[in-house]
């Protein structure tokens, strides 16, 4: 499994506008290998506020089709050039491979 993290922050008062944002409905979600999409706020910043986005794939093989798949080139080109809006602070993405799971006795 292969989970990419996208961190950002923002200046307070403009969480619900990124959560927005990364809730909606996209064509992710029909990708082979897409697992799912978890959208979380940090409920301790203090000064500024952070969102965090987890794509969860099957495989790096599965993101990579992604990331070379005509909808998500073709959505990269359509934002070419336009500012980040102007609340965003900074946006930072990780990868990681996941190596093990351990469930709990919660049905989530």
């Amino acid at each position: 499994m292969l989970i990419q993290t996208r961190q950002i922050i923002i200046e307070k008062g403009h969480a619900e506008q990124v959560v927005e944002r990364f809730s909606q409905e996209s064509p992710i979600e029909g990708m082979p290998g897409f697992i799912d999409r978890t959208v979380m706020v940090n409920k301790r910043a203090k000064d500024q506020e952070e969102v965090l986005v987890m794509i969860r794939w099957e495989s790096e093989e599965a993101w990579k089709n992604w990331e070379k798949s005509d909808v998500h080139i073709q959505g990269h080109r359509q934002n070419a050039g336009k500012p980040k809006p102007e609340y965003v602070i900074s946006s930072n993405v990780s990868m990681y491979e996941v190596k093990t799971v351990r469930g709990g006795t919660a049905n989530v």
